[in-house]
């Protein structure tokens, strides 16, 4: 397992000639094709002379609905596939929502690239209720994520959280069936999918702390070839990315998967990060929180700092009861 790599000359040198054709490996949901067709047609724009293909694959993180990730083997199920497709050569890149990526990669995988951010931020989706606040004693709300389910039961004790699994798609008809009185869902699918109108109100991060990672997209390749790397440069965004591996690392000294509640969330003031983090127990009963800014050059310095100060401040004790 390796941490995340973006440090590659490849970053900075431009290939000695572009690429003739590229095949992007991709999850078949709307958001996931929305996402690939994205970079593909920045891809078109750089490489005109290029022919830039999708290969379309279903997950057994699509799969398996029934149960909650964190039961069945986290966000993985949502790469493993698309991985294999480039270590067999049948693709050259793979395109995720980095909130999606495993924060403990394979060796033989890293990310080249990491996009400028869309919204970071969690959405409220009602169509009944205008916000959290309005919700009464008893209403349900659906989410995936054991990091919303923590700070809504830490907010709002009064409320229900019922599991909600499935494509974007697929948990909109779902509130709209009447099996939910509200759900969260990340800002930064819907508005992707000229969805932003379904939102009736944009959680800040003080009200729901997002997800490492959580608006921006990476692209992933085999580590062993450096020429991708170097095509990808140019879609490469060093601001968002730092804040992005800043969150990761955090996430990832603490042992980060679906069966652990915690939130990262990173912002550029000049060129100083300003990282903020929780962990939590899935009732929300118990949380820490705790922030540290420090320079844009060492993200994963920071990411680890701020996980250090989280275990002195009380994490440890709640990571050592998800444990028992």
């Amino acid at each position: 397992m390796t941490s995340d790599a973006l440090t590659s000359d490849a970053l900075s040198t431009p290939p000695l000639s572009p690429p003739s054709r590229l095949i992007i490996a991709t999850r078949e949901s709307r958001l996931a094709l929305w996402q690939a067709e994205h970079v593909r047609t920045l891809l078109q724009q750089l490489y005109p002379s290029c022919q830039v293909d999708l290969l379309g694959m279903t997950t057994r993180g699509d799969q398996i609905l029934d149960r909650p990730l964190a039961k069945v083997g986290g966000k993985g199920l949502f790469v493993k596939e698309l991985e294999t497709a480039l270590l067999e050569g049948v693709a050259d890149i793979a395109v995720h929502s980095m909130k999606d990526v495993p924060m403990q990669m394979e060796a033989a995988f890293t990310l080249v690239a990491i996009g400028p951010r869309e919204v970071s931020e969690d959405a409220f989706i009602s169509n009944k209720y205008a916000s959290l606040d309005e919700l009464p004693p008893g209403a349900v709300v659906g989410t995936s994520s054991l990091r919303r389910e923590s700070q809504l039961h830490a907010r709002f004790p009064y409320l229900a959280v019922s599991p909600l699994r499935g494509n974007l798609d697929t948990r909109l008809r779902k509130l709209d069936e009447g099996q939910f009185d509200a759900i969260i869902l990340a800002a930064a699918g819907l508005k992707r999918l000229g969805l932003g109108a379904r939102i009736r109100a944009v959680l800040t991060a003080e009200e729901s702390l997002p997800a490492p990672g959580q608006g921006a997209l990476g692209i992933e390749a085999l580590m062993n070839r450096p020429e991708i790397a170097a095509w990808m440069a140019p879609l490469h965004d060093a601001r968002t990315a730092a804040c992005v591996l800043a969150e990761r690392a955090m996430a990832r000294a603490l042992g980060g998967s679906c069966d652990v509640p915690l939130g990262a969330y990173a912002k550029m003031r000049d060129d100083v990060i300003w990282l903020r983090g929780f962990v939590a127990t899935p009732d929300g009963t118990r949380m820490t929180h705790a922030e540290l800014s420090g320079a844009m050059a060492h993200p994963e310095a920071l990411g680890q700092q701020l996980a250090d100060t989280l275990r002195g401040a009380g994490a440890e004790a709640i990571l050592a009861s998800l444990d028992a």
